[in-house]
């Protein structure tokens, strides 16, 4: 079991690496526990983690992080626009506010045919690479990674669209423990994005 003192100690360093290197929450606290040579401990959840990352944006970030993120969202609320055949849904850092321009946009796709969304890409002449990660049932699903450009921040930024089955979109706006929405759609962006 971890001391207190240790598990904020990983919490605090995993919310720097997320901010300052643009890692996702899983690899960051193992580093964290690495770096502080707490191969073993205890890690913080990602709750956790997530309220430590919006103190360190606090503190450190604040000049340049509601830019930042406005123009995430900007790029976001274009995919979506271009791909709304799909009924992508926002989800991480973008949709919860803690991105910065080393984030990923990270939109959920769904429908039938898991090879539409890339014939929608390749018929609109989009480059984009094939990846995966585990999807709702465990199972690997494709995620297309683009890079696209920016112009409020100057540079191209990483999208990546999980490419999901039609029925996972079934639950996929249930709120978390804390009652804060996992995922919106593109409505529901752009009434973050009026909202000062």
């Amino acid at each position: 079991m971890n001391s207190p003192d240790l598990a904020d100690e990983i919490c605090v360093t995993a919310a720097r690496l997320v901010v300052e290197e643009g890692m996702e929450y899983g690899p960051a606290k193992h580093k964290a526990a690495r770096l502080l040579g707490q191969r073993r401990a205890a890690l913080p959840g990602n709750d956790t983690l997530e309220d430590a990352v919006r103190d360190y944006l606090a503190l450190f970030c604040a000049d340049t992080q509601p830019a930042e993120l406005a123009a995430l969202r900007a790029v976001a609320l274009q995919c979506m626009d271009l791909l709304a055949e799909f009924r992508p849904l926002l989800v991480g850092a973008v949709w919860r506010g803690t991105a910065t321009r080393l984030s990923a946009v990270r939109l959920r796709l769904y429908c039938d045919d898991s090879k539409a969304a890339e014939l929608a890409l390749l018929n609109r002449r989009i480059d984009f690479d094939l990846a995966s990660e585990p999807g709702p049932r465990g199972q690997p699903v494709d995620v297309l990674v683009l890079s696209m450009p920016c112009t409020a921040l100057g540079e191209h930024v990483c999208v990546q669209l999980s490419v999901l089955d039609h029925d996972d979109v079934r639950g996929a706006l249930k709120p978390d423990a804390q009652g804060r929405s996992q995922a919106g759609d593109a409505a529901a962006l752009r009434r973050l994005m009026a909202t000062p």
